[in-house]
C-alpha cells in the first residue's frame, strides 16, 4: 500500500499536465536571440570626422551606414556602395606598409584583413592583445594570407626565428599590408615621461641594495630589514628631479591557509588536497611604512608613522583606493598619500616634507560607518592650481572637492546636491575638465540611470552630455567632436545619437532599435515599479519578469532573485531580450522580482549605510514593503507563496530571508554563501563589518543564528570554491544539523564558486520551487 501510493505521488511530481515544463524554461532565450534589430551600433570613425557602421536589421540582412560630421546619414545594402561613397575616407586602397611601433586604436566592425609576404622568408603574425601576442597563420614568401579581424585591431609580423618584422593596424574596412623584410613606414618611439632611474635595485638578507647604472658601483641602503618586515625591488618612487626616493618597508602578512579537497580529480582516482592563501577578517594584514631616501648620501629615514599606525593601505593620489604608493609634487619639495585606516572609517590625506621627512596631515574624512574606499574613491594632484581633487560622502551624497595641496584647506566643493558622482571618467589637462559618470542629477528619472556630464574645474561650469530618460554609455570620436550617445531602459530598446561634443547637443537621431519580431515571439520586457521603502518616504526600485503565457486573473507564487552586497546596486538598469535565471523562472509559472533595498550602494550614505554591521538587514524591510505595494497593483501576485534565491552573498542574502524574515519567504536556495562573515576574504567584509571583529559579525551570521529557520531551505556548494570558503556552507549545515532542521544540500564535486549556476544546479533549483511553491 505505501509502495504504491508512493508511486502515485512520483506520477503525479511527473504528469506533463501538470509539471511545468523546466527543459523549455531553460531554452525560453533561444526563442528570443536574433529577434531584435538596429541595437548594437559601433563606429568606425573617419579622418573627416565622419562615421561609418554596419547595422544588422533583419536575420539576414544588414545595412552599411556612413555619417558624415553634419549627422547627415547615407544607407548602403553592400561593403562596396559604402566604399564607393566614402572613397579615400575609409583608407588607401594600396597596400599599407608596416611601422615600427604599435598604433593602437579603437576596435570596431569585423573586416577581412590581406597579409602580402612580400620579405623573402616566412613570416607569422600575431594579434597584438595588450601585452600578450596570440598566434595566427604562418605566411610562406611571396604568399598572402587573409584573415578576419577588427578594424583597430593591431597586428605583429614577426620572421620564423622569432625576430619582429613590424606592426599593422587595421584600418576601417579592412585592406592589405605589404610585409617588406625591414620597415621603411619608421614611426619614432614614443619618448619617455621621465628619464630613466639611476639605480637598479637588488634584496640581500632582506635589505634594500640599489646599484648605479652609470658606474656599476653596488651599495647598502636600508639596514632594518627582517625576515617579517622587509622591502622589496618594485613600488620606488623616484622624485621629478631624482634626488630622493621612497620606498617601504612591509610587515608580512600573518599566514592563513585554507584547505580544500577536490574529491574528484580528472587527472587521477584519489582525492587531492588543495591549500590556498587566504586572509579573514581580524587577522593580520601586510603594513607598509614609507622611508625616505637622500640619493646624495645614500641615507635612508623610516617615516614616524604616528599619523597612519594602523594602514589597510595607504594609496598614492591616483585614483584607487587600493594599493601602496606616493605622489611627488613637480618641484620634488614634498610627496603626498592617503592613509586609509583598517576599519575603514578614517581616510586621511598625508603631505610629507622630502628635505626632513616631516608628515603632516593636509585634510581627512572620518565616519561613524564606513568609507566606501573600494568603490568611491577618486583622487588627482593637479600641480597647476597646487589642488587635490578629492572624493568624498562627507555631506551625505557622493561628490567632488578641492583642496589647497599646501595648507589642506577647502578651496571650493565641485559638486554638489542630492544625486552622486559615480566616476571620473577622464581628465582633460589641456581644457582641465573632468568626464563624470553621475546618477540621480535628472528629476522624475530613476535614479540609478548612468548619465554623463563633463565639469569644468576652473569655472564650477557643469555641463550635460546626455539628456534622455535612460542608462546611457558613450563613444568619443578620435578628435573629441563628437560622440555616440546610445541609450535604454529595460523597457526600452537602445536608441543611439550622434552628439556635439563642445555643447552637448544633439546632431542627430541615427539608430532606434527594432524589437517587433521580439514581441512576436511573446516575449514581455520586465516592468518597472517604484514604491516607498520601511521609512515611508524612500523610493525602491525594482522590476517585475512575467511569463509568455502570462493569465491576469490566476494567482502565481512570487521568486525573487537578491544580490545585496553593499559594494552595489544590482536591479538591471539597461535594456536586453535576455535576463537569464529571472526570465527563464518566470516561464515556469512565476512572478520573478529583483529590487534594490537599503544598504545597496549608488544612492546617499544614509541608505548605504543601513548595511554597517548589519549584512543580516539586506534591505528585507524595503523589499517586503516593495512587493506588498505592488501586489495591491498587480492582483496575480500571492504572496503567501514566496521564494528567494542568489549566490555567494546573495546565498547569504537568501538565507537570512528564511531566517529572520520566514513568516514572509517560504522557500530559499543559497548558492555558495558566505553565511558566516568572520569566514570570508578580509577585504569585503571588514569594508562593511568593520574591524576589529565584534558582535556584530555574530549577529549577522547565518551559523550562530541557523535554529531560527522558518520554511523550505537548499543550500548549494562547488567543493572548490576558492572565492568563498566552502566551510561557511557546511558550517551552517552542521548548524542546522545540531538545530534539529529540515533541508536539503548539494555539493558540487569539482565545482567552483557559483556552482549552483551550473545546468545541474538550475535545474535543480526549480525543480525545488516547484515542489515547494506549486506555481
Amino acid at each position: 500500500m505505501t509502495f504504491a501510493l508512493a508511486l502515485l505521488a512520483v506520477a503525479a511530481q511527473t504528469n506533463p499536465a501538470t509539471v511545468p515544463d523546466i527543459d523549455r524554461a531553460l531554452g525560453i532565450e533561444r526563442e528570443y536571440r536574433g529577434k531584435a534589430f538596429r541595437t548594437r551600433v559601433t563606429p568606425n570613425w573617419l579622418p573627416n570626422g565622419g562615421l561609418w557602421y554596419r547595422l544588422e536589421t533583419g536575420p539576414t540582412s544588414v545595412e552599411w551606414v556612413a555619417v558624415d560630421p553634419t549627422g547627415k546619414v547615407s544607407r548602403f545594402k553592400t561593403e562596396a556602395d559604402l566604399r564607393a561613397k566614402l572613397g579615400a575616407s575609409l583608407g588607401p586602397e594600396k597596400p599599407l606598409l608596416l611601422t615600427a611601433q604599435p598604433q593602437p586604436a579603437a576596435a570596431g566592425e569585423r573586416v577581412d584583413f590581406e597579409f602580402l609576404n612580400r620579405s623573402g622568408k616566412p613570416v607569422q603574425i600575431f594579434w597584438v592583445n595588450d601585452d600578450e601576442r596570440v598566434p595566427y597563420a604562418k605566411i610562406d614568401p611571396a604568399k598572402s594570407h587573409v584573415q578576419g579581424t577588427f578594424s583597430g585591431h593591431v597586428w605583429e609580423v614577426r620572421f620564423a626565428d622569432g625576430k619582429t618584422i613590424g606592426y599593422v593596424t587595421v584600418p576601417a574596412l579592412g585592406g592589405k599590408v605589404q610585409i617588406e623584410a625591414s620597415v621603411r613606414a619608421e614611426v619614432a618611439p614614443a619618448k619617455p615621461e621621465r628619464t630613466p632611474a639611476p639605480w637598479n635595485f637588488a634584496i640581500k638578507k632582506n635589505d634594500l641594495w640599489a646599484t648605479d647604472i652609470a658606474t656599476g658601483q653596488e651599495f647598502q641602503i636600508t639596514f632594518d630589514g627582517t625576515p617579517s618586515d622587509h622591502y622589496r625591488t618594485t613600488g620606488n618612487y623616484w622624485s621629478p628631479d631624482q634626488s630622493k626616493l621612497v620606498v617601504f618597508r612591509t610587515r608580512a602578512a600573518q599566514e592563513r591557509k585554507v584547505n580544500i579537497v577536490s574529491s574528484s580529480p580528472k587527472d587521477q582516482l584519489q582525492p587531492k588536497l588543495i591549500t590556498l592563501d587566504y586572509l579573514k577578517p581580524g587577522d593580520q594584514i601586510a603594513l607598509p611604512r614609507p622611508v625616505l631616501i637622500d640619493v646624495k648620501t645614500r641615507t635612508a629615514k623610516l617615516l614616524d608613522n604616528a599619523l597612519f599606525p594602523n594602514p589597510w593601505s595607504l594609496p598614492p593620489l591616483a585614483n584607487s583606493g587600493w594599493g601602496t604608493g606616493v605622489t611627488w609634487s613637480p618641484d620634488s619639495s614634498r610627496f603626498y598619500f592617503a592613509y586609509n585606516e583598517r576599519g575603514h572609517q578614517l581616510m586621511r590625506v598625508v603631505s610629507v616634507d622630502s628635505e626632513s621627512g616631516t608628515p603632516t596631515t593636509l585634510f581627512e574624512d572620518k565616519t561613524k560607518t564606513f568609507i566606501h574606499y573600494s568603490g568611491k574613491f577618486w583622487s588627482k594632484y593637479l600641480p597647476k592650481s597646487n589642488e587635490i581633487i578629492w572624493m568624498s560622502e562627507r555631506d551625505g551624497w557622493n561628490h567632488l572637492y578641492a583642496h589647497d595641496a599646501k595648507t589642506g584647506a577647502l578651496t571650493r566643493q565641485l559638486t554638489r546636491g542630492p544625486w552622486v558622482v559615480r566616476s571620473v571618467e577622464s581628465h582633460d589637462e589641456a581644457a582641465n575638465t573632468l568626464l563624470l559618470r553621475v546618477a540621480g542629477r535628472t528629476p522624475n528619472e530613476d535614479p540609478y540611470h548612468d548619465h554623463y556630464v563633463e565639469l569644468n574645474l576652473n569655472t564650477g561650469a557643469i555641463l550635460p552630455l546626455t539628456t534622455a530618460d535612460g542608462t546611457h554609455r558613450l563613444t568619443f570620436s578620435p578628435d573629441n567632436q563628437t560622440y555616440l550617445d546610445t541609450y535604454s531602459r529595460v523597457d526600452l530598446p537602445p536608441v543611439t545619437e550622434l552628439r556635439r561634443r563642445k555643447d552637448g547637443t544633439k546632431i542627430a537621431t541615427l539608430e532606434t532599435s527594432d524589437i517587433t519580431g521580439l514581441f512576436a515571439t511573446g516575449w514581455r520586457a520586465p516592468q518597472r515599479f517604484v514604491a516607498k521603502g520601511r521609512d515611508g518616504k524612500t523610493d525602491i526600485y525594482g522590476v517585475l519578469w512575467r511569463p509568455k503565457n502570462f493569465k491576469p486573473g490566476k494567482k502565481y507564487p512570487v521568486i525573487e532573485q537578491i544580490y545585496a552586497g553593499p559594494q552595489g546596486f544590482f536591479v538591471p538598469k539597461q535594456w536586453s531580450a535576455t535576463f537569464g535565471n529571472p526570465q527563464q523562472i518566470a516561464e515556469l509559472g512565476f512572478l520573478v522580482v529583483q529590487i534594490d533595498g537599503m544598504g545597496t550602494d549608488g544612492r546617499s550614505k544614509a541608505f548605504h549605510d543601513v548595511a554597517h554591521k548589519n549584512l543580516k538587514d539586506a534591505g528585507f524591510p524595503d523589499r517586503i514593503a516593495w512587493m506588498k505595494a505592488l501586489a495591491k497593483q498587480e492582483p496575480a501576485m500571492d504572496l503567501t507563496r514566496v521564494g528567494i534565491y542568489g549566490g555567494s552573498a546573495g546565498g547569504q542574502n537568501a538565507m537570512a530571508a528564511v531566517l529572520w524574515h520566514g513568516d514572509f519567504y517560504k522557500a530559499a536556495v543559497a548558492d555558495c554563501g558566505c553565511h558566516d562573515n568572520r569566514m570570508d576574504k578580509v577585504w569585503w567584509n571588514e569594508q562593511w563589518m568593520g574591524y576589529p571583529v565584534d558582535k556584530s559579525y555574530e549577529d549577522s551570521s547565518n551559523v550562530v543564528n541557523a535554529a531560527r529557520l522558518k520554511g523550505k531551505l537548499m543550500l548549494t556548494v562547488g567543493e572548490l570554491d576558492t572565492n568563498v570558503d566552502p566551510a561557511s556552507t557546511m558550517q551552517v549545515a552542521d548548524a542546522l544539523i545540531r538545530a534539529g532542521k529540515d533541508f536539503d544540500l548539494i555539493v558540487f564535486p569539482g565545482g567552483g564558486h557559483g556552482a549552483g549556476e551550473s545546468p545541474y544546479g538550475k535545474r535543480k533549483r526549480m525543480e525545488f520551487f516547484i515542489r515547494h511553491l506549486n506555481p
